[in-house]
């Protein structure tokens, strides 16, 4: 999704942050939704998978999904897939490219996703 007139920048990944993007336009939607609804929270998890988006610190609040979510394809490729608890409902799942330090983000909601309900 190319940025246009009127979209927000997106800072540049400087030394070892990682480099964020969207991989469906939903997900793109959807995590302007997350903004608008919980600014702290979103900005918190932006922050979070832009420093390690495999961390295990807060296992509660981000992980590893497991079972037929464990992975996803992406342009004919493989990853791990992770989940983000932004608020009580809302969800950031994302994919982690680590040889080239980039994180997918595949969805973004303010609701919590129907396949793991």
């Amino acid at each position: 999704m190319s940025p246009k007139r009127g979209d927000d920048v997106a800072p540049p990944a400087v030394g070892e942050e990682w480099r964020l993007r969207f991989a469906t336009n939903d997900a793109a939607k959807g995590w302007g939704e997350l903004g608008a609804e919980a600014p702290g929270n979103t900005r918190r998890c932006y922050e979070a998978l832009r420093a390690d988006p495999l961390s295990h610190a807060d296992p509660d609040r981000q992980h590893r999904l497991r079972g037929s979510l464990a992975t996803r394809n992406l342009g004919g490729r493989e990853y791990p897939q992770w989940e983000y608890e932004v608020t009580a409902g809302g969800r950031v799942r994302y994919l982690v490219d680590g040889p080239r330090r980039t994180v997918h983000l595949v969805y973004a909601s303010p609701r919590h996703p129907k396949d793991t309900e």
